[in-house]
């Protein structure tokens, strides 16, 4: 019953309540209430042909890189590696860089991903520095003696003879093996873009070959092609397939890496990406 003027009010009213205590309305318990957290279960991988990332020091400054960025373009997207995905980036500098500072330099910029450097005899004088350098800190090293050129020529043929590191001879068969090349270093001109990209491809296997059987030319004579194989490189991602192999040279490990005329340590890149199976 309500009465005039604001007196009892009805049940749910505030002032008729004084001498009734409140109700506590019920607290519902919790599905799983006093068990221990759990950290939740990860999500699956959302690609599992995961990415790898090498950042890779180059002593010159166009033709290197030009050669790397043909490989991220044919190749980096996996559909030609059965869906092993990767990203060169390439690390350089306008002028060129000394093999120690090319060392230096990856490593710098790559800090925990994985480090290559390119490059050449030449004449250069810290090559010895720069390999010193590169076992400190696991870098792998491609060197190419007397060049970089002679990795493009062995796409087109097999070539043999110490020149000394002198790359005339290599530059000049290079000019001739494809009409491409034809006016290579000529008026500063050693990009491998457009024409000369479409002159490589498909020609990486014989590249490969061709790298390979100079090292039993060797003329230290305890060079062995055959090894080629060290531990397979971790790199994260991929839990269902074994990490590629990062092969040898296939030098023996005293042979004087200044002595090793003419000869090419790039294919152990594209074995490593799995771009070649060798």
């Amino acid at each position: 019953m309500s009465t005039r003027g604001g007196q009892q009010q009805g049940r749910h009213g505030g002032q008729g309540q004084a001498d009734e205590p409140p109700r506590r309305s019920k607290r519902k318990s919790r599905k799983g209430e006093g068990k221990p957290l759990e950290a939740p279960a990860p999500p699956p991988p959302a690609d599992t042909r995961a990415q790898r990332v090498l950042y890779i020091g180059c002593e010159g400054e166009s033709t290197e890189p030009d050669y790397l960025n043909y490989l991220n373009e044919r190749f980096g997207d996996g559909s030609l590696t059965g869906g092993r995905r990767f990203r060169i980036q390439p690390v350089y500098a306008k002028n060129g860089l000394t093999p120690a500072r090319a060392v230096a330099k990856v490593q710098e910029k790559a800090a925990e991903d994985e480090a290559w450097a390119l490059f050449d005899r030449d004449q250069h004088h810290d090559i010895p520095e720069a390999l010193d350098l590169a076992a400190e800190k696991g870098t792998e090293v491609c060197f190419s003696h007397p060049s970089f050129d002679l990795w493009l020529l062995l796409h087109f043929q097999a070539f043999g003879g110490s020149r000394g590191g002198d790359s005339k001879d290599v530059v000049e068969a290079l000019r001739q093996a494809d009409p491409a090349f034809k006016n290579f270093d000529k008026r500063n001109d050693k990009s491998v873009k457009d024409g000369r990209r479409a002159a490589l491809k498909d020609k990486e296997s014989t590249a490969v070959r061709h790298a390979r059987s100079m090292v039993a030319q060797c003329e230290y004579g305890r060079c062995r092609v055959k090894s080629t194989r060290k531990d397979r490189y971790q790199w994260p991602g991929v839990p269902e397939r074994p990490d590629p192999l990062i092969p040898h040279s296939g030098h023996a490990d005293d042979c004087p890496v200044l002595d090793r005329d003419p000869s090419t340590d790039v294919w152990r890149l594209l074995v490593s990406l799995e771009i070649v199976d060798a």
